[in-house]
């Protein structure tokens, strides 16, 4: 039964997942990156092991359960980290060792499981990823020579390295292909590949944030110029100014105007009544006459 080693580093803002920024944030990029660390370590301790152990660079937090033996990583480039992590771990307890990253929250224990029995029968295993590296190595008898001197980070890595066990003679066994969480495009397809991992539990809460949450712009007034303070008032009340319904639905109400409207025909009533009063007097004096003249007429 061989022992299996997690290289990982301490999940801090601006140290893990780079990659991810854009268009995730350093604090989002390190939670995607803890989530992978915890999905990585739960499929460890599920998996039969002599012995389990993290290699990392940092300090463990309360996402590392029991059962783990922590040892500092140690070289300068990671093909040196990878040797001395199988130095370390093989001189802690001898035996076959199966070494994984913290990038594959999709790794399952059967997975770990097929590697560890293969080495029974096999002088290394090998898993590739989908970007051109390797997810998994497993060597029976660990070898820094094996590793030294691969170049990492590389879109050819897998290959140097899968070469480097062929030419020294190793019977390898293949596992099957995993997808690196790198970028925010790699972050989707193994969410979707391990729906109910920590990792993917994560992804979605941080998309449901984006959506719903406040949008960080540069300049506000930008895309939103209708939404300044104010402005949806007077987009719809532009005549609301003092005094302007007022004016509109009252035009002739200024003082007098109704009365003025009024008088001309109050005053032609009065000259028509006096006119119609004079009429009346001189015509009665002019009876009176008729009449005496009548009477003396007799």
């Amino acid at each position: 039964m061989p022992q299996i080693v997690i290289i990982a580093k301490e999940p801090l803002p601006g140290r893990v997942k780079t990659r991810l920024t854009p268009p995730y944030s350093p604090e989002e990029a390190a939670a995607l990156a803890e989530a992978a660390l915890i999905d990585s370590v739960r499929a460890v301790a599920a998996t039969p092991a002599a012995q389990r152990v993290l290699a990392l660079d940092g300090l463990p937090g309360r996402w590392l359960p029991p059962g783990f033996v922590v040892v500092p990583q140690r070289g300068g480039g990671l093909d040196e980290r990878l040797a001395a992590a199988f130095t370390d771990a093989h001189r802690l307890r001898p035996g076959p060792v199966v070494l994984i990253g913290m990038d594959t929250p999709q790794v399952t224990p059967a997975l770990l499981n097929e590697a560890g029995q293969a080495l029974e029968r096999h002088d290394a295993v090998f898993g590739p990823a989908g970007d051109g590296g390797f997810w998994l190595l497993g060597l029976r008898r660990p070898d820094p020579a094996l590793l030294l001197g691969v170049p990492m980070s590389h879109p050819e890595t897998g290959k140097h390295q899968l070469d480097r066990l062929v030419r020294a003679g190793l019977a390898v066994h293949h596992l099957p292909e995993l997808t690196d969480v790198d970028t925010a495009a790699d972050a989707a397809i193994v969410a979707a590949a391990a729906p109910t991992s920590r990792f993917a539990t994560t992804l979605r809460e941080l998309d449901r944030r984006s959506r719903t949450g406040p949008t960080i712009r540069s300049r506000p007034d930008e895309r939103e110029p209708d939404q300044r303070p104010g402005a949806r008032a007077n987009e719809r009340q532009p005549d609301r100014q003092p005094g302007a319904r007022a004016n509109e639905r009252q035009p002739d109400r200024q003082p007098g105007a109704r009365a003025n409207e009024r008088q001309p025909d109050q005053r032609s009533r009065g000259r028509a009544i006096e006119g119609e009063a004079d009429r009346r007097a001189e015509v009665e004096p002019m009876n009176e006459k008729q009449t005496d003249e009548r009477e003396l007429s007799r």
